[in-house]
């Protein structure tokens, strides 16, 4: 049995707090913190693979992939377990991410950031021209239930918060652990100098692929969480736009830490929504301003702040 070490307790700490504070907290705010930590699972692949050398102006393609599969599973097979939709959201991204990964990991630079941008591009041409899935409407998702138990509508915002909490506490401990050890090592070793991990008799092309496939089923569950959050699913899941998104708050967040695309995503989602209410003309000059901020003053995104304290404390003992 391995032993937790002081991140994995402290990310543990904090789901237990937030879950505890959905408990008081207005419904609006918990319905901004189930798709916040939803989306946040996006950018976790976005960062997957920023590790690894790559940026991904495509990571809505699998975000749509699990949203719909959630939908449709509902809407055409009569499927509620959340569970249930949720994997086939995560198989789906998977397998279609093994597929794609076969041409997208022969890429680098911005050649693989423009060819995952043109296969989420075409999932939203093809859902546009789909009178059988809304076209560019969508359709709404079924109410889930849970192991056979059906929330009441009372009590449903705050059980997603909670499921969303547990799925975004595993992936964050999961990804704590790959980051240390095998594929997450080597794929940091293939950013810095791919030529030398071939000399050590790997092939980064194959380390890129098991990377790619994995940030593809956690985006897969963030879109299928906010699927269910948001109780509809339309094209611009799939849209240009919503990737670029799941950049700026990659860049906002930086790579330091797993615990740093769900500060950025939190961050984010606050400073949007105070934004539009304030200023609904101009909501989106304000987060530019926000994320020049953080690239002058935080060029290492938010989670430095955190890095600097801590390496502060170091020196200070």
């Amino acid at each position: 049995m391995m032993r937790l070490d002081r991140t994995e307790l402290c990310l543990i700490a904090a789901a237990v707090v937030l879950a505890a504070g959905g408990l008081i907290a207005p419904g609006w705010l918990v319905f901004l913190l189930t798709m916040a930590f939803a989306k946040a699972l996006v950018v976790q692949g976005v960062v997957m693979q920023m590790r690894a050398g790559l940026v991904s102006f495509g990571q809505g393609l699998f975000y749509c992939v699990g949203g719909y599969a959630v939908g449709m599973g509902g809407q055409f097979f009569g499927l509620t377990d959340l569970a249930v939709l949720l994997s086939a959201g995560v198989l789906a991204a998977m397998l279609l991410a093994m597929v794609l990964g076969l041409l997208l990991t022969r890429y680098r630079d911005i050649f693989f950031a423009m060819l995952s941008l043109a296969f989420s591009m075409i999932l939203f041409g093809v859902l546009v021209k789909s009178p059988q899935l809304g076209s560019t409407d969508g359709f709404n998702v079924v109410s889930w239930t849970l192991f056979g138990w059906s929330p009441a509508k009372e009590t449903a915002p705050m059980a997603l918060l909670t499921v969303t909490l547990v799925a975004g506490l595993a992936v964050a401990l999961l990804l704590h652990r790959y980051v240390q050890a095998g594929v997450g090592v080597l794929c940091e070793a293939v950013r810095e100098n791919e030529v030398r991990v071939e000399y050590l008799g790997l092939s980064p092309r194959w380390l890129l692929y098991s990377n790619y496939v994995a940030a593809a089923a956690v985006s897969a569950l963030g879109g299928g969480l906010t699927a269910l959050a948001a109780g509809h699913i339309d094209p611009e899941m799939a849209y240009w736009t919503t990737s670029g998104e799941f950049v700026f708050i990659a860049l906002l967040g930086g790579t330091g830490h797993v615990a740093a695309p769900f500060l950025a995503a939190l961050v984010f989602a606050v400073v949007r929504t105070y934004a539009i209410e304030f200023v609904p003309h101009s909501w989106q000059m304000i987060l530019g301003f926000t994320l020049l901020g953080v690239i002058v003053f935080l060029p290492k995104g938010l989670w430095s702040l955190f890095s600097r304290a801590k390496a502060k404390g170091a020196a200070a003992s």
